[in-house]
């Protein structure tokens, strides 16, 4: 469905583009300061994550993150989701590690969704 392009779509997006790394709303929230309003920043969002431009992450302390969807295939529908999350222990920068994960289920089962979280420290800290 062709949704309206509004400022604060253009405003979020253009965050998560900037950060090049998965944010939360807390931190969308502060990056945008009080021009949007919570309520606002988390409709924008599930309607990213409806239309496939962003994916939801959830974090082992049940936030919720937003990472922009990268090398996925929007005119087949698919969507490469299926891979670790890292988040830095000292910044507390969460982004996706670009390696593919296969799963192996028992015969009969299949995978729909894989949520992999691994804490650490990043290169930078």
């Amino acid at each position: 469905m062709k949704r309206r392009n509004t400022g604060p779509k253009t405003a979020v997006l253009g965050a998560l583009k900037a950060a090049n790394a998965a944010l939360s709303h807390d931190m969308l929230q502060s990056e945008l300061g009080t021009a949007i309003n919570r309520a606002t920043i988390y409709r924008v969002l599930n309607r990213f994550c409806e239309d496939g431009r962003v994916h939801r992450i959830v974090g082992d302390d049940g936030k919720q993150y937003f990472a922009l969807c990268l090398n996925c295939d929007e005119q087949k529908g698919a969507h490469n989701h299926n891979h670790f999350h890292f988040k830095c222990v000292a910044c507390g920068k969460v982004e996706c590690l670009d390696h593919e994960i296969a799963v192996p289920l028992p015969d009969g089962y299949s995978l729909e969704r894989f949520n992999g979280w691994i804490s650490g420290r990043c290169n930078s800290c």
